[in-house]
């Protein structure tokens, strides 16, 4: 049977949205329990608010449930941070069965050195966002949050989420979106020539030539009306977006 590893990113599951946690539990299903994966790398976004390892909500609990099968059938699961759930911890990754990784990190991809990430730090035109990313990744932030009550982070957590439906309506896609320049320092640092990320929720193969090479940008898709996962195997590798039944 051909060897595949299958990435996901941007999911953004919640309570109020049952049908993007019915396809996650479907695309497991069919793609990965029971299966011969070698892996399963989520990219950041996984729920859509993440307040602390110390409130496991129903959902939570029962995606935990679903991701011990996926480890327990053979297929680890690796998972790195995104802009909503930067503070995870190991109390929820060790629940769910997951291997937390730095927010770059390359990994062999059959043979080709990659580079995964979520994205975000290479939206470097949204300078309101970077000057919170900066704030928000460093040591005293999360400390100070998750000393907060549970209301008082929910609290928080609620207002972050408005206010940024509000920033982002009001910035050009082009500001959003990732930076060539900052993409191409990505590849740089850490010489690869394949990167895999999410975020910008614009599913698509990018390629760039740089000193006669060819260098490769996949984009993961979100998971608002479509399940987008990438599947990778030896010789190929296929970015599918599949529309909600």
């Amino acid at each position: 049977m051909t060897r595949q590893t299958y990435f996901i990113a941007d999911l953004h599951l919640s309570e109020n949205r049952p049908d993007i946690s019915a396809a996650f539990y479907r695309f497991l299903d069919t793609h990965i329990i029971g299966k011969q994966v070698d892996a399963l790398y989520i990219l950041g976004d996984f729920f859509e608010v993440w307040v602390g390892d110390d409130y496991v909500s129903e959902l939570a609990s029962k995606v935990a449930k679903y991701l011990n099968k996926v480890k327990d059938g053979g297929t680890p699961v690796y998972f790195i941070h995104g802009n909503r759930d930067f503070i995870m911890r190991d109390q929820y990754a060790n629940l769910a069965g997951m291997t937390l990784l730095n927010e770059q990190a390359v990994i062999d991809l059959y043979g080709t050195p990659t580079v995964i990430l979520h994205g975000d730090e290479m939206c470097t035109q949204d300078v309101e966002y970077q000057k919170f990313r900066k704030k928000s990744r460093g040591w005293w932030w999360p400390k100070l949050m998750l000393a907060m009550p549970l209301w008082y982070r929910k609290k928080i957590a609620r207002n972050a989420r408005e206010k940024s439906k509000l920033s982002q309506a009001d910035k050009p896609i082009e500001i959003l979106d990732v930076v060539d320049d900052a993409v191409l320092e990505m590849f740089k640092r850490y010489n690869v020539s394949n990167m895999i990320h999410g975020h910008t929720h614009r599913p698509n193969v990018h390629t760039y030539t740089v000193d006669e090479q060819t260098l490769t940008r996949t984009v993961l898709g979100d998971w608002y009306t479509q399940g987008s996962y990438l599947v990778v195997t030896p010789n190929t590798q296929k970015l599918i977006n599949t529309p909600f039944a």
